[in-house]
């Protein structure tokens, strides 16, 4: 080949020892978590734009003690520690959830109370004779006070304690905190809340966000896996009109890609007409069934489950992106109280995956974990079953294959001239063959991605657009290394091996 320059002119005479410096090109996968959310009233962070936040000292500063964007990282810090992630604050609409939690009659030896709010504990020691107004201060000021001193969790609810009541107002508005566990636990001795403390809903939470504006103000940036509390219809559509194949993310002159997880709690039965009233590869449910005593909040659950996947499906070069995630614990989040609930069952399991639904799984000491996620695509879009980006894998492949495609092409082949042959082996010209070897040499270098890859060599069409001299055309048809699921083995049991004849 030729030595072609970029900037030193051929036509120089003056003595000089010159080098120019160019980039041979290295590419470098670059994934981002995004949490959606909201910020405390007042706190610094701007609605509607997007931010990097890894530290979550910082997160607390900036959106707030006990806010949904603080806790989201938390839980994204837990499960990923090295994840670069973004805070998207988007303001809350509607009204604020009220709860009273009611003091009775103090039994006259007092004892030791414990309440779980949002699967946090809050205590009091009771002395005797303790009046029914001083508990509810002291409740009121713990719970204002609550902060985990490890995880620096804090709680989405400030209290007011008024008389013998404690009225816990949720830190923004919405009908999400609805879903927020207040429990009395059993101990070992007696809980004194257990008969002390009543818990009722003075003023339901009511409104879901408008995200559009939110949602909007990503741009292309590079957002790949988002985690979003809201799965109402409305925002469901919002989600996929922006990641639409046609004009959104995922179109062909856009190319930013993205991928949302929503958590949903619902009966069974519920779930499953959810999930099978959507079709779209771009959304993954991440279900609960309902009343199961949740002591974890749909926005930590998500972005925990989330933060837990990610790590791996961002991760192309060692193929970790194609591994089933079964048994993956997810750290900072709860199982179900009622064991009866929880998606240890294969049937139920079976029924979620085949109606677009994740599943995840309880081990016997409790800790929750990864079971299967997937995306909500079912069909092929007329109605004949397809499953090709039904594992949640395919994506995180079809980023990262189509992302490096794309930075090797314009690295060999931006800014030259396509002509059928080049026999001076100039630099500034490239041929069909050159584009087709550079592509074949870019699938060979993903083995944890793709596979075949002699085959995808034998399949692959470049060649030049017969209307547009100015353009190549390339039929890339890959074939992905799936997640092992499934092992099938016939155990055929014989009292005696009968001797070989």
């Amino acid at each position: 080949m030729s030595i072609g320059f970029n900037s030193i002119p051929g036509n120089i005479v003056a003595p000089i020892i010159s080098f120019e410096v160019n980039s041979g090109g290295q590419f470098e996968s670059v994934s981002r978590l995004l949490y959606i959310g909201h910020k405390n009233t007042g706190a610094a962070a701007l609605d509607n734009v997007p931010f990097r936040c890894n530290s979550v000292n910082e997160a607390i500063a900036l959106t707030g003690k006990g806010s949904m964007l603080a806790e989201q990282l938390i839980a994204g810090r837990a499960n990923a520690e090295a994840q670069d992630i973004w805070l998207l604050p988007v303001p809350a609409i509607g009204t604020a959830e009220v709860r009273t939690i009611s003091v009775a009659v103090v039994p006259a030896g007092g004892g030791f109370g414990v309440i779980q709010i949002d699967g946090k504990e809050i205590s009091l020691t009771v002395a005797p004779g303790t009046a029914a107004t001083a508990v509810a201060t002291a409740l009121a000021a713990a719970i204002n006070g609550f902060q985990d001193p490890l995880t620096k969790s804090a709680l989405p609810f400030t209290a007011v304690a008024t008389d013998d009541d404690v009225a816990l107002t949720a830190r923004w508005a919405g009908e999400i905190v609805g879903a927020v566990d207040i429990y009395v636990p059993p101990l070992a001795s007696t809980n004194l809340f257990t008969s002390l403390l009543s818990v009722a809903i003075t003023t339901a939470g009511a409104g879901t966000p408008n995200l559009a504006a939110g949602l909007a103000a990503l741009g292309d940036d590079p957002f790949d896996w988002w985690s979003s509390p809201w799965a109402d219809a409305t925002n469901m559509g919002r989600y996929q009109s922006v990641l639409a194949d046609i004009a959104g993310r995922w179109s062909w002159s856009r190319q930013s890609y993205g991928h949302v997880f929503v958590p949903k709690i619902d009966s069974t039965a519920n779930l499953t007409t959810f999930g099978l009233s959507y079709d779209t590869r771009h959304v993954t449910t991440l279900p609960r069934i309902a009343a199961g005593g949740d002591a974890t909040n749909p926005w930590v659950w998500a972005a925990a489950m989330t933060a837990r996947i990610v790590p791996w499906l961002s991760d192309g070069v060692t193929g970790n992106v194609s591994r089933n995630q079964t048994g993956l614990v997810v750290q900072g989040v709860s199982a179900p109280r009622d064991r009866s609930k929880w998606m240890n069952d294969y049937a139920t399991r079976n029924a979620f995956l085949v109606s677009g639904l994740s599943t995840y799984g309880v081990r016997t000491d409790g800790a929750v974990t990864i079971d299967k996620i997937i995306t909500m695509q079912r069909t092929d879009g007329a109605g004949n079953v397809d499953t090709t980006f039904r594992d949640i894998q395919k994506i995180g492949q079809l980023v990262y294959a189509l992302r490096l495609f794309r930075a090797r092409l314009q690295a060999e082949h931006g800014q030259k001239a396509i002509a059928n042959d080049n026999p001076g082996d100039l630099l500034a010209l490239t041929t069909v063959k050159d584009i087709r070897n550079t592509v074949a040499a870019v699938y060979r270098s993903m083995p944890g991605v793709v596979e075949n890859a002699q085959a995808f060599a034998e399949r692959l069409d470049v060649r030049r657009n017969t209307d547009n001299a100015n353009r190549v055309d390339i039929f890339a048809p890959l074939d992905m290394v799936n997640p092992l699921d499934v092992l099938a083995a016939n155990a055929t049991i014989y009292s005696q091996f009968q001797a070989a004849a």
